[in-house]
């Protein structure tokens, strides 16, 4: 028993053994295997008396094998992860060798006079090669179910597959030629009932109704991989999740999920789910044929380029072959990364990499006189609360001034379409950073009527589009509770209570764009952001997820101007209907553009004397629905009406 353990410890601790170590093994099962075929149909003695002959026979018939054995490369694959290709091999390598073997018979042996060969006949030739090749194609699997069951078995992670078709059998394949082996699977889950002896690939398929809870404990499993054919299914069973995440099984799901159809040969790239993909929703399908009719072969600049929501807009804009593109973002690190970004997924896309401040009229001015684009995404803006209500002159420079100074310049050049990307926290803003995005909101619309008017000479049509938090944005609450985990914890929220609305970086992004192909100026385009998520069950979701022992929620109390809940849409503002039917067009009150331009110049004026107070004092004469909450700009809302 030592000298086995040893021999299978030597074998299975290395990668592969060399090719002539299999071939010599596959002679060994042949020989073994001829023996032991002609012991079924003669008797003991017959062997001894005819030992001689027979060796010099099956030393023949052993070239004879070689030459299937190097026809089929049947040495070429790693016994332990032998698969029905590496049988199919073995089988055609028999059949070679038998016509060989029987050519071989009947003309060299004579079979009356005979004394150097053992002679047999042509039925005992079939059943030979017959016999020795159900050796060699049983000894793969006889090797791959040791190594299956004894070695993978104890560094492998026991799993099930949610799925019963082509997906979950391409899924187990990948799981089985990867190397090392990660999963082992143990069954497979279906949503429909099951018979109790439904199988697939050799397991179980149980049904998404059974009580799962126990098999997971029974069978020890640790995974859960989802086939790409069931994705959304999964995403939407709210249910199976919890089950999964409280049992302390790692769920992951396929990359290439989107794309992957029974058709395709693609391989399924898996990985680890994330609490993005759980909070995901029914997407918004945008009409990206016309996004693109729109802008290939324009020139389009683009604000605010290294941030989540601006970076993404250049990934799916360059996607569509622009003429040129100008970035401009005041973050240089970031920005050299969105250089590099384009140098290797868009090398034909030509494009100018700007660091300047939105601010820099001089700087701007030159942008657009000398690029002169045709269309304006503006996604730059400081946006992060509690920073804002300390710094409320430059929230007013940057995002306020700013606005203006892109807003003017694309009126000033003649761009077709300036799209602005503001935020749900310009509805009864109750913070400096949502007022102030509501002030943009404000300027852009009142221009946009003064040129309907023709009080304004110019063509550039304005759309805004609101949003809600964005999944994974630089700054956002997944990314900090993801830091607070990989420390410990506990993971900060600011009250039990507090709840957001959440949305994709890509979908909001095709929003964007949508606007930008569909509106025709004057728009705010907002649309169904789905379910709100209270945030400390985000965070307990994610607690469970990471399998991190002992992490608490800490709550920290509500921050300056932070509002337990976002809102859309004012309690004031009626919406109408859009092009798609899950997004809408606020109404809300309009401002004449000379009042908007009078008013933001005061503002500006004030701002840059940093006088805090001052400053928001003028915010809330421009923006009446603007009240304070938990925040020391409190005192100017005494004795508003």
């Amino acid at each position: 028993m030592k000298l086995f353990g040893k021999l299978f410890n030597w074998y299975f601790g290395k990668r592969a053994l060399p090719y002539w170590c299999i071939v010599l093994f596959d002679l060994l099962v042949c020989f073994v295997g001829g023996l032991f075929i002609l012991w079924l149909r003669h008797p003991i003695m017959d062997f001894v008396e005819y030992w001689p002959q027979l060796l010099r026979t099956y030393t023949v018939y052993a070239f004879v094998n070689l030459i299937g054995f190097k026809v089929f490369h049947t040495y070429s694959g790693v016994l332990r992860y032998s698969q029905f290709t590496d049988l199919l091999r073995v089988m055609y390598a028999g059949v070679l060798s038998f016509v060989l073997a029987y050519c071989f018979n009947w003309l060299v042996i004579d079979f009356e006079t005979t004394s150097l060969f053992y002679a047999m006949t042509g039925r005992m030739l079939f059943f030979v090669y017959l016999g020795t090749t159900t050796f060699l194609c049983g000894s793969r699997v006889v090797v791959r179910l040791i190594f299956e069951n004894v070695l993978i078995a104890q560094t492998a992670q026991s799993a099930l597959v949610y799925g019963t078709q082509a997906g979950a059998v391409s899924l187990t394949n990948e799981a089985r030629n990867t190397k090392p082996v990660r999963f082992l699977i143990r069954g497979y889950v279906g949503d429909g009932r099951q018979r109790s002896s439904a199988r697939l690939m050799g397991n179980r398929i149980y049904s998404v109704q059974e009580d799962l809870r126990s098999v997971i404990r029974e069978k020890n499993i640790k995974a859960f991989l989802v086939s790409p054919l069931q994705h959304k299914a999964f995403l939407n069973n709210r249910e199976l999740q919890d089950l999964l995440i409280g049992e302390g099984v790692k769920i992951f799901i396929a990359q290439n999920a989107a794309q992957w159809n029974k058709h395709s040969h693609e391989k399924v790239a898996m990985r680890e789910v994330k609490i993005e993909d759980l909070l995901q929703r029914d997407e918004i399908q945008v009409d990206m044929k016309s996004v693109a009719a729109l802008l290939t072969d324009r020139k389009v600049l683009i604000t605010g380029s290294a941030g989540s929501i601006g970076s993404e807009l250049v990934r799916q804009i360059a996607g569509f072959k622009p003429s040129e593109l100008m970035l401009v973002d005041q973050a240089e690190t970031p920005q050299h990364d969105i250089r590099l970004m384009i140098q290797r997924e868009f090398p034909d896309q030509k494009a100018h990499v700007v660091v300047t401040s939105i601010c820099r009229e001089n700087h701007m001015e030159h942008l657009f006189r000398s690029f002169k684009p045709d269309y304006v995404f503006h996604a730059a803006a400081y946006k992060h609360v509690p920073m804002m209500e300390d710094n409320p002159s430059e929230s007013v420079q940057n995002n306020v001034w700013g606005t203006k100074v892109i807003a003017d310049l694309s009126v000033k050049y003649g761009v077709k379409k300036f799209v602005m990307v503001s935020t749900d926290k310009a509805v009864n803003p109750t913070n400096v950073m949502g007022c102030s995005k509501r002030i943009c909101e404000i300027y852009v619309q009142s221009l946009d009527k003064a040129i309907k008017e023709g009080k304004i000479k110019g063509e550039t049509q304005f759309v805004t589009t609101r949003f809600g938090n964005v999944l994974g944005s630089n700054g956002s609450v997944i990314p900090l509770f993801r830091k607070q985990l990989a420390e410990g914890g506990p993971l900060t929220v600011t009250h039990p209570d507090i709840i957001r609305f959440f949305m994709l970086i890509p979908e909001a992004c095709k929003l964007v764009l949508e606007a930008g192909t569909h509106g025709k100026g004057g728009e705010i385009f907002v649309f169904d952001m789905g379910d709100p998520v209270r945030i400390a069950d985000l965070a307990k979701r994610m607690i469970q997820l990471s399998g991190v022992p002992g992490v608490t929620i800490k709550y920290t109390g509500l921050r300056e101007g932070e509002k337990l809940y976002e809102e859309v849409l004012s309690a004031n503002e009626n919406t109408l209907p859009s092009f798609h039917e899950k997004i809408r067009i606020a109404q809300v009150r309009s401002y004449e553009y000379e009042d908007a331009d009078r008013d933001l110049k005061e503002l500006n004026a004030i701002a840059l004397r940093f006088d805090d107070m001052a400053t928001v004092r003028k915010m809330k004469d421009i923006v009446p629905e603007y009240v304070s909450k938990h925040s020391r700009y409190e005192v100017l809302d005494k004795g508003r009406s």
